[in-house]
């Protein structure tokens, strides 16, 4: 593959949630580009747009102005973005919109499955997958009993069930223990995946992330990186 293939453009996006009293667009005239083996970060204040810009990838909010174009070619309906879903894994904020079966196993197969594997397939890849993460034995685990840190993980785990070709994380660290987080950044760096992770922990970020941008007043900004 070719490193240079750029596989998200946002060209000149704008975004303001209507029931914004202020109407002051939470992003405005954005320009991004993300080429394929590209790992970047996210920094801004709450509120500053990270997760909405996210959505917005995802098709699950639609800009006011500019375009998106993802994997070269430009997504503006809901049958445009069903490919896009398919190649990129989204870890939400908040694990609990995430996860919505009993089981974790039940959990983790959901998106393979939904990818039309058969049951001896899905179980494979959620074994391997939780596996990896250092879950092993999690399969029955009720997924309501869980702890925030290993609910955070098992929705990461049924992100890349999916066997995603692009990560975007929002807060992944967040709730997690110190061990966990430095497995966390193990697993990113060993993987070769692309990956956009917005982030509130810079060394997280330092760590995980070749370039980052800081979101401020609806602009992105380079931001300058310390190793």
């Amino acid at each position: 593959m070719d490193n240079s293939e750029v596989i998200i453009r946002f060209k000149g996006i704008s975004f303001a949630y209507h029931d914004n009293q202020s109407h002051r667009p939470v992003l405005d005239d954005l320009n991004l580009q993300i080429s394929r083996g590209e790992r970047v970060g996210l920094i801004g204040a709450n509120g500053s747009g990270k997760t909405t810009l996210f959505h917005l990838l995802m098709g699950l909010l639609r800009p006011t102005a500019g375009a998106i174009e993802v994997f070269g070619e430009e997504r503006q309906k809901e049958k445009d973005f069903r490919e896009v879903r398919e190649k990129i894994g989204l870890l939400f904020q908040d694990s609990d919109d995430q996860l919505f079966c009993p089981t974790v196993a039940e959990d983790v197969a959901f998106g393979p499955l939904n990818l039309g594997k058969s049951q001896e397939e899905a179980l494979a890849i959620t074994r391997e997958v939780l596996e990896r993460l250092g879950l092993e034995g999690f399969e029955d685990r009720l997924t309501y009993k869980l702890s925030g840190g290993e609910k955070r993980l098992i929705s990461l785990a049924t992100v890349l069930a999916m066997k995603p070709e692009v990560l975007i994380l929002d807060e992944p660290s967040t709730g997690l223990d110190e061990d966990t987080v430095e497995r966390l950044i193990e697993i990113l760096r060993s993987s070769d995946l692309t990956y956009l992770i917005a982030s509130h922990n810079s060394d997280f970020l330092s760590k995980t992330t070749d370039i980052v941008y800081r979101l401020s007043q609806s602009k992105l900004v380079r931001a300058t990186k310390h190793h």
